[in-house]
């Protein structure tokens, strides 16, 4: 475009210059502060939008972390059995929790059937009623929890 047509040009004389009032095309002001000025006041829902991230940390990493995300109590066995268990050949009850997807079998409520059962992580109440009502635990940790 030839500099005689840009609108710089075709501007000059005029008084602002297609910047509205004289105080629109100064300092800081105009644009809320230099930066990240206001993140926390008059640009927080920008905040929001574009980095909702920004504020807060990064959640807390211990070196030795005991990680259960699903778990099972020991009343919900029988429906488990229900859908997912088998007898073997001499009879006794298996319910690998592990392959369903279990990482840890809890104490609560009461055992009516005498299970086998391979889980990862077993609490000291699930395992005594286990073994009280006949059944026997096959877990991988080295000390119950």
């Amino acid at each position: 475009m030839a500099t005689r047509f840009r609108k710089s040009r075709r501007q000059r004389g005029s008084r602002y210059c297609g910047w509205g009032q004289i105080g629109q095309h100064r300092q800081a002001g105009s644009r809320g502060g230099i930066g990240g000025a206001g993140k926390h006041k008059h640009f927080f829902i920008r905040t929001v939008i574009e980095e909702p991230n920004h504020f807060g940390h990064d959640a807390f990493n211990s070196l030795n972390r005991n990680v259960v995300n699903t778990w099972l109590n020991v009343r919900d066995l029988d429906s488990v059995f229900a859908k997912h268990g088998k007898a073997d050949d001499t009879g006794k009850v298996i319910l690998d929790l592990t392959s369903l997807g279990y990482d840890k079998l809890l104490g609560g409520g009461k055992i009516t059937g005498a299970y086998t059962i391979k889980v990862e992580k077993v609490s000291e109440g699930a395992k005594a009623k286990i073994t009280a009502a006949g059944g026997e635990v096959i877990s991988d940790e080295h000390d119950s929890e």
